[in-house]
């Protein structure tokens, strides 16, 4: 009787042990995204290969029952160039090795939505710059170089951050969140807040996102609709820079984005261009950045691609992403990138 008792033990525990683990979930993602590219700055060119923002992660949830789950959220960001670790946005930096600075963050949700604490990217962004850039999903030299986002430059980056997100309200969900500064005593340091609104409705979709750190801020709206085979967006930036590019303050300034993507088979086709007008009190410091890009989609996780991107800068102005080490690069020359890649999720 003693071995059937333990067998009927042993089976319980086992049949417990298997319902915890259908209720938890942890699963490994990443993306390796690598492009050759030949580059041009003033009068100077360079070839190499160059990271867009390769990552890995780890993210898992658990059901505590009642419609009531816990979550978490790992990842690190690391060059697919040279092997090396990364922090946000991506931008090889010597000595960061293995970390999670694009996110580690632990979650609570339910029929209320969701408590976000950690280390997360502002949803404001997502709202909107990321949103409109389809075809290389706003990484490497031909992401959005005229962006701005206070809370990224003025310091505080995507740590330390206390998030609210509303569960869907009829296709509307709204991010809140507070980025606790954690200053030195006798400081004047400030937190910073990060509101987003994001509306699904079919092929139509809209959003808008605002931050706000010391007095510098930006609040942005974005649309993108989809008909047949085209879909077309865009989106509007104000901000003001009062103490963050210069000590006096850049001033206000008007950016915009407009994008386009028209697809066939596993082809898509990409146009986008942007315009940064000049800061209120820096003349000349205006700037246009234009994209002509190409995705063929070998699978539904893996594509190759191309594109030429180009940013006119003004002679005070000095946009652009993913320059090469090795070329130099200053305030006034425009910047050019002729890229061919590869992108490979799982």
């Amino acid at each position: 009787m003693q071995k059937p008792s333990r067998l009927l033990l042993a089976t319980l525990a086992l049949l417990g042990t298997s319902a915890v683990f259908a209720q938890s979930s942890v699963t490994l993602y990443g993306r390796i995204n690598t492009t050759v590219e030949h580059q041009k700055a003033g009068g100077q060119t360079v070839d190499g290969l160059v990271n867009n923002a390769s990552r890995w992660g780890i993210r898992g949830t658990e059901d505590l029952g009642g419609g009531l789950k816990a979550g978490f959220q790992l990842e690190s960001g690391f060059n697919s160039a040279t092997g090396t670790g990364t922090g946000w946005p991506g931008i090889s930096t010597p000595g960061n090795g293995l970390n999670f600075g694009r996110q580690s963050e632990v979650n609570l949700s339910g029929g209320f939505g969701m408590v976000r604490l950690g280390n997360f990217v502002p949803e404001s962004y997502y709202a909107t710059a990321d949103y409109v850039s389809m075809h290389n999903h706003d990484t490497g030299p031909s992401s959005d170089a005229l962006y701005y986002d206070p809370v990224w430059f003025g310091g505080l980056g995507t740590k330390n951050k206390i998030g609210y997100r509303t569960p869907s309200l009829g296709g509307l969900t709204v991010d809140a969140a507070m980025l606790m500064h954690e200053k030195a005593a006798g400081t004047n340091n400030k937190n910073g807040y990060d509101l987003a609104a994001n509306y699904n409705m079919g092929p139509l979709h809209l959003g808008g996102g605002y931050s706000y750190v010391n007095s510098n801020y930006q609040v942005g709206l974005r649309a993108l609709y989809t008909f047949g085979q085209f879909t077309v967006g865009g989106y509007y930036q104000r901000n003001k820079d009062a103490n963050q590019f210069v000590s006096t303050g850049a001033g206000t300034r008007n950016n915009f984005r407009l994008a386009g993507m028209y697809t066939l088979g596993a082809s898509e086709f990409h146009l986008n261009v942007g315009h940064a007008n000049n800061w209120s009190h820096v003349s000349n410091s205006s700037a246009t950045q234009y994209t002509l890009g190409y995705n063929y989609n070998l699978s539904k996780r893996t594509k190759v691609y191309g594109y030429y991107t180009r940013v006119n800068n003004k002679a005070n102005a000095a946009y652009a992403n993913g320059v090469l080490p090795s070329l130099p690069f200053a305030a006034g020359q425009d910047f050019s990138s002729i890229a061919l890649g590869v992108r490979h999720n799982f």
